[in-house]
Parts: structure tokens; sequence; C-alpha cells
């Protein structure tokens, strides 16, 4: 068997079993702080296949799968289990409440979106003034979060209360080569590493954290990974894809990443400078299966990997995404392609990790 033929074997596939697992988990409500709904299907999906599994103090799955390759490599791969919503927080009366953005969110992209309110997924809606009603002052001012109400309908405090987490209804769907659907910040990653669960890379050992509380300062992923002291991290996550029209006088340059152009390898964002070795660990591994990468431009944002890479002693630690485009709101466009390729390049270049890497300079 070759090279080539070798790594790919063990790459796990991508079909309608995964595809379906996706769908389940974008249409589930997890915002910042209440993940509970996507820690229940990660549970079902990953207790089979885990040597030891525990839920820790922040809520996060810390799943180990052992291997019997001595002294190996302890790998911790991460994914976000939380996404952006809302918070309850007045009840104004005949179902109207008032809320805060958990996570960054543009308000102006709010009015009129359908959500799902607390953990019995009551049905609302984001009201504002109609047209209508709206004088040509206000018509040219974004509208504020204080002049926004969820609006769930007459004896609405009965079914929801005040601390309730609020998220996107919008339901999953595959369109073509296109995956649409709420949260695939970070499902895709969560699902990518349940599919790692199920098929780890042999040579190391495993240490899986599907995380808590990323959208809102990286919290989950800092006792992660000082719970599981890692020897290397690497972080599944989804980036802004920014390969629409230009609609303004400056050309696209700063923010470089395009759907259909394979999983984007980071280099530095606001809270890391990813480790060279890995960096070049993965282009490396891209260049010799054919697996198409790009690198996603250094700017604002970040990832789990802000928090990995600083515990301990240090931690060498990159982060790989899949491009989407419409991030943070209440649908994002990916592409399966992109998705599949992300699972190729970051399984295979496990794969090929050993311990001579770290022996050679930064």
């Amino acid at each position: 068997m070759n090279q080539k033929n070798k790594f790919r074997e063990q790459i796990p596939q991508i079909s309608e079993e995964q595809i379906t697992l996706l769908e389940r988990l974008s249409n589930a409500v997890s915002v910042s702080g209440d993940e509970g709904a996507v820690r229940k299907i990660v549970l079902e999906e990953v207790k089979p296949f885990a040597d030891s599994l525990e839920i820790d103090a922040m809520g996060n799955v810390l799943v180990t799968r052992k291997t019997d390759v001595e002294n190996p490599l302890r790998v911790m791969v991460a994914a976000h289990m939380d996404e952006v919503g809302f918070m309850l927080v007045n009840d104004d009366g005949d179902g109207l409440y008032r809320f805060e953005i958990v996570g960054g969110i543009d308000e102006r992209q709010l009015v009129g979106k359908s959500v799902l309110v607390g953990s019995d997924l009551v049905p609302g809606v984001i009201g504002a003034k109609p047209i209508h009603f709206t004088n040509a002052d206000e018509l040219k001012s974004k509208i504020g979060l204080d002049s926004l109400r969820i609006d769930i309908g007459p004896g609405g405090s009965k079914k929801v209360k005040v601390g309730d987490r609020a998220g996107f209804a919008t339901k999953f769907k595959q369109v073509g080569p296109s995956l649409m659907g709420k949260a695939l910040d970070d499902r895709l990653g969560v699902a990518t590493l349940i599919e790692f669960v199920k098929n780890p890379p042999k040579n190391v050992e495993l240490l899986a954290a599907f995380t808590v509380q990323e959208e809102l300062g990286l919290r989950g992923a800092r006792t992660a990974a000082y719970r599981l002291k890692p020897d290397v991290a690497f972080v599944i996550d989804s980036t802004p894809a920014m390969d629409l029209p230009v609609w303004d006088e400056e050309e696209n340059v700063r923010y470089n990443v395009h759907t259909d152009a394979g999983p984007a390898i980071y280099m530095m964002d606001a809270a890391t400078l990813s480790d060279p070795r890995l960096i070049r660990l993965l282009v490396e591994t891209g260049d010799l299966l054919e697996i198409p990468y790009q690198f996603r431009q250094p700017g604002r944002g970040g990832t789990d990997a802000g928090a990995i890479h600083k515990q301990h002693g240090g931690i060498p630690t990159v982060s790989i995404s899949i491009p989407g485009r419409y991030a943070h709101s209440a649908v994002m466009v990916a592409r399966l392609d992109d998705w599949k390729n992300g699972v190729a390049l970051v399984h295979a270049a496990i794969q090929r990790l050993n311990r001579d890497l770290f022996t050679q300079e930064r």
C-alpha cells in the first residue's frame, strides 16, 4: 500500500448518514451557556466508542480514544457546541419580552426573524414597529435593540421565563452542493469531531473536546485544555467567507476566504499565532493527498485555539475552519465538498504526526 492510500484509508467518509447528523445538530437550539440539546446528541453518538468520557463543571464533553501505540502523542481536537442567540431579560406582558444578544449578532438582521424560546422551543418572532408607522427620520437609522421584542403571543409567561435562551428557528436543508442552516458555526466542527471519535487516527491518543461558551470568549476551551493537558491541539471551526460581489469601492483583499476552495488554515487571528510547524504539517498533507486548502487571512475574530494554546507551559495549536457565507445570522451557507476536504485534511494530518515534528524550530 502506498503512502497516500495508507492515509486515505483511515479518513472518515461524509455520506447521507453524516449529513443527517449535521441536520440534527444544526436544528438543535444550544445558545451559549445552555448547550444541553447539542450535548445530548453528542453523548448519544460518542458513548459507544469512548474509552473514557466526562462532562466537566463547565459542561464540556471530553472524550478519550486510546491507541495501542507506545508513548503516543496526546492530541486534542476541539469543536464548540454553542451558537449565538438571545436571552430573555424582561417580561413586558402579553407575550412580549425584552432580550439581550448572546454572542456576536448584527442587530440590523433581526427584525421579522422566527425564533424558538426555552427548553420547550416555544415559537416566537422578533418584532419591531412596521414601516407603516415609521417616520422618515427613523427610516434613516438602524433599529436599536431597545426597540425590538420577542413576541410569543398571549399567555407567554406560562411557557417561558426571564433567563431563557432563544435561538433562530431556521431548519437545515441541503440544496445541491450547499448546506444551509443555522449554527453551522460550529455544528460542522461538532459533526466532524463525532466522526473522529468513531474513526480515530490510530497513531495518537485522541482527546476530543466538545466545548461550551466559545461565542462568549472561548470559556469552555480554557478549562477543557487545562483538564486534558494535551501535547498538541487542533481546533475545527467555521470562518466567514468573503466571496460575494464587492459592494463598495474597495477591492476585496483583506479577508479573502472563499467557498469551494477547501478548508481554511489559520496562520494568525485576533487571539492566536498558530504553531508554524502545524501549519507546515497541514500544507504538506494537503499537497501530498491533493486535498484543496486555503489560508484564512489575518484579521478579527478567533477560535478556541486562543484559549487552548496558553494553558500549562503552552500547547502547540492550530485552527482549521470550513468557510461559510452569512456567519452569525439566521442561516449560514457552506459547501459539502469544503466540509469533506476539511475532514480529510485534519484527519490525515494527525495520522502524519510524530514527536519529531516538535524537535524542529518553530
